[in-house]
């Protein structure tokens, strides 16, 4: 099949978080099963054209209802020969961040989404999917289905969306509905209206072909009051085109056999060099080098990762036997709860506020444990890094973590320590629970390896997304 995957982020030309992961590894494995897929995003300042040979194409356009042109420019990926396209707009793309709170956000992504679906009168290819992520992206279906309908070019073209997160809608004013360039009949309840407002992520939902989510566990729980972020209705009704295909990882990327950024390699069978590189990872961080538990923490900082739980349990926690490191930015509120756990506790500490892809893959594996309390959690990747690099999940029984992490006092093999309700007793007895494991050497060991032996790469995930694609496929004309 030929796939368009249109994405605001793609590793490794521009990342914020899991979906820039996701928009890089996915195509690479379509491609390794035969498929041509071809990636276009946003052309943002922050992308370095020269390091990744990024070349104008000579295709300018204009976009209705924008007075600005698409400029198109692009670039060959070097393994897999694939075609990344860059839609190149200064006046909306070159700035310092990504989404931040920009006033035209609606108009920098309706743009981008117009541009999506331009470019095609301008290339000698045609796609069969057209493979949509996030809010960013979700104007796509819908003008598929209400402006493009018409044009021979756009009939046989099926969309695929997926969800990586309900909490990110792109919701704006009602007056942004202008740039469209959309019958006023379809600002209503059921088609692209949302509380008096326009919602792009509710575009993508009602227009799509087929939607997807990153977890099955949490395409059920979008379809709650409690998940569904006022959605869980239009959810609801396409509950039959609704799946869920836990993500992958990108396992050239995430292999302690091969990894070039930690001290030593390892495997599940020479697990004595893990330990190597725990010591080293007390060394860098400025740790004790004594034998306690070491709890890695690799997070935004934010209310969804379960923040508030820690801090409501900070001081019983602390006072246990282990060693806390935490890389991660976020809320100034729990920037100022780890800087005081990093004053009050500097032998059991480390704390960096920033995001660093090196300390990342040291952290992975020289950490003992790796904790991820969340309120909510689409899919989460962490917790499949972890498993990987021999570190044993904490994680909380939501979304994709639900469906990844088994806890090891349950009747199925286990990999880690789960807990059901957001509580943070429940997640104290939890680490308490682990803490003690850890001292239980033999089993532990063989609860490592049963988990570094899991297979969570994209070439499982792949193959069931080739499913949607038939499924988006087989739906009756536009």
């Amino acid at each position: 099949m030929k796939i368009l995957f249109v994405s605001s982020e793609v590793v490794p030309y521009i990342k914020t978080g899991g979906l820039a992961d996701v928009s890089g590894a996915l195509p690479k494995e379509l491609i390794k099963r035969g498929h041509d897929v071809r990636i276009i995003l946003p052309e943002y300042s922050k992308i370095d054209s020269q390091k990744f040979n990024i070349e104008s194409c000579s295709i300018e356009y204009s976009i209705p209802n924008f007075d600005y042109k698409a400029e198109i420019e692009k670039t060959v990926e070097p393994v897999f020969g694939m075609i990344i396209y860059f839609v190149k707009c200064d006046p909306y793309y070159a700035r310092e961040e990504l989404y931040d709170d920009y006033k035209d956000n609606a108009e920098r992504f309706i743009f981008f989404g117009k541009a999506v679906l331009e470019l095609l009168k301008y290339i000698d290819w045609t796609p069969d999917i057209i493979h949509c992520n996030d809010w960013q992206t979700g104007i796509v279906p819908a003008l598929l289905k209400n402006a493009y309908n018409q044009d021979n070019l756009y009939q046989n073209i099926r969309t695929l969306f997926t969800i990586h997160n309900m909490a990110y809608q792109g919701v704006f004013p009602q007056e942004e509905f202008k740039f469209m360039g959309l019958p006023d009949s379809l600002f209503n309840l059921h088609a692209l209206e949302y509380w008096g407002q326009i919602c792009l992520l509710k575009a993508g939902l009602v227009y799509s072909d087929i939607i997807n989510t990153v977890s099955e566990t949490y395409a059920k729980e979008i379809q709650t009051s409690e998940f569904g972020w006022g959605l869980e209705g239009v959810l609801s009704e396409r509950q039959s085109d609704l799946y869920g295909i836990l993500n992958g990882i990108d396992y050239e990327i995430w292999d302690p056999r091969i990894d070039s950024y930690i001290w030593y390699n390892y495997d599940e069978n020479s697990l004595d060099r893990k330990l190597l590189n725990k010591q080293e990872l007390q060394k860098e961080c400025q740790l004790p080098q004594i034998d306690v538990p070491i709890i890695g923490i690799i997070s935004r900082l934010v209310d969804q990762k379960g923040f508030d739980l820690i801090e409501e349990i900070i001081d019983e926690l602390m006072q246990l036997d282990f060693q806390l490191i935490l890389a991660g930015t976020g809320t100034p509120r729990y920037h100022q709860l780890f800087t005081q756990i990093k004053e009050n506790y500097p032998q059991k500490s480390a704390i960096y506020f920033k995001f660093d892809d090196q300390l990342a893959h040291k952290i992975e594996a020289g950490a003992d444990f790796f904790l991820m309390p969340s309120r909510f959690e689409p899919c989460g990747l962490n917790q499949l890094i972890s498993l990987r690099y021999g570190t044993i999940p904490i994680v909380r029984k939501i979304g994709g973590l639900a469906d990844s992490v088994i806890d090891i006092d349950s009747s199925l093999p286990g990999v880690g320590f789960v807990f059901n309700n957001y509580d943070g007793q429940e997640l104290l007895q939890k680490i308490k629970r682990a803490l003690a494991f850890y001292t239980n050497t033999k089993r532990r060991i063989t609860i490592i390896k049963h988990g570094m032996q899991k297979d969570f790469s994209w070439a499982v995930s792949a193959q069931k997304y080739e499913q949607l694609y038939q499924k988006a496929f087989q739906k009756n004309k536009l």
